[in-house]
C-alpha cells in the first residue's frame, strides 16, 4: 500500500499540491503535519509510520516534507527500512 505524507510550515501554505500529487500516485490513506518542520514530534508522521506494514511505501511529494535535515532524513528511512517500509519521493 502507498501511505501519503503531507506537511506544510506555514499558515500562508495550504497542502493541496501535496495532497493532489499523493492521490495521482495512488496514495490509499494521507497523513499531514501543519507545522514547522523543525518541531520533532509531528503527529501525522508518527501516525503514518505506526499506520504503515511491511511491504508499504511511504510516499512524500519532496524530501524536506520528511526530514528536518540530512541526519534526520536518514534516521527516519532507516526506521522504514527496519519496519519493511519502502520510501518514496515525488520530486527527487
Amino acid at each position: 500500500m502507498n501511505i501519503g505524507y503531507a506537511r506544510v510550515s506555514t499558515g500562508l501554505q495550504n497542502l493541496d499540491l501535496q495532497k493532489n500529487s499523493l492521490k495521482k500516485y495512488n496514495c490509499e490513506k494521507i497523513f499531514t503535519d501543519h507545522l514547522s518542520g523543525s518541531k520533532r514530534e509531528r503527529p501525522g508522521l508518527k501516525s503514518a509510520i505506526e499506520f504503515s506494514r511491511p511491504g508499504d511505501t511511504i510516499v512524500v511529494w519532496r524530501l524536506d516534507r520528511l526530514g528536518r535535515n540530512m541526519e534526520d532524513l536518514i534516521n527516519i528511512v532507516n526506521s522504514l527500512n527496519n519496519k519493511g517500509v519502502s520510501f518514496h519521493s515525488l520530486q527527487e
